[in-house]
C-alpha cells in the first residue's frame, strides 16, 4: 500500500463573502442603489424620487444592510435641516467590481 502525504485539504466556500453576495443579490434594490450612487445621487430623498417603486422604508433597509457589510458609508452633516449622504467605501468599490464580473459571466452564460 502506497502511503503518500496528502497535498490538499478540503476547500470550503468562503462563508462570509458568499453570504454577503447572496444578501446583496437577494435585495432587489441594492444594484439600483449602486447605480444611483454612480450617478451622484447620494441622498435618500433623491434616491426615492429617482426610482419608481422604491419606498423610503425599503431603501433604509437596503442601505442599512450595505453599511453593515462595509459596502457603503453614511455621512451625517450637522446642519438644520439634517442632511445625510451615502458613499461607496473602498471595500465597496472592490465588491462592485466583483458584481460586475458576475454580471459579465451571466451574460456569457445567456449568450
Amino acid at each position: 500500500m502506497n502511503t503518500k502525504e496528502k497535498l490538499f485539504a478540503r476547500k470550503s466556500a468562503p462563508e462570509k463573502s458568499a453570504r454577503m453576495v447572496e444578501t446583496i443579490y437577494g435585495c432587489k434594490w441594492s444594484l439600483t442603489v449602486y447605480q444611483l450612487l454612480a450617478n451622484n445621487i447620494n441622498r435618500p430623498g433623491e434616491m426615492v424620487k429617482s426610482v419608481d417603486g422604491l419606498s423610503t422604508k425599503v431603501l433604509n433597509q437596503c442601505l442599512k444592510k450595505n453599511i453593515e457589510f462595509g459596502i457603503l458609508n453614511k455621512i451625517n452633516y450637522p446642519e438644520i435641516p439634517p442632511r445625510v449622504e451615502y458613499e461607496v467605501t473602498e471595500f465597496g468599490q472592490k465588491f462592485m467590481r466583483i458584481l460586475d464580473d458576475i454580471e459579465k459571466l451571466q451574460n456569457e452564460i445567456d449568450a
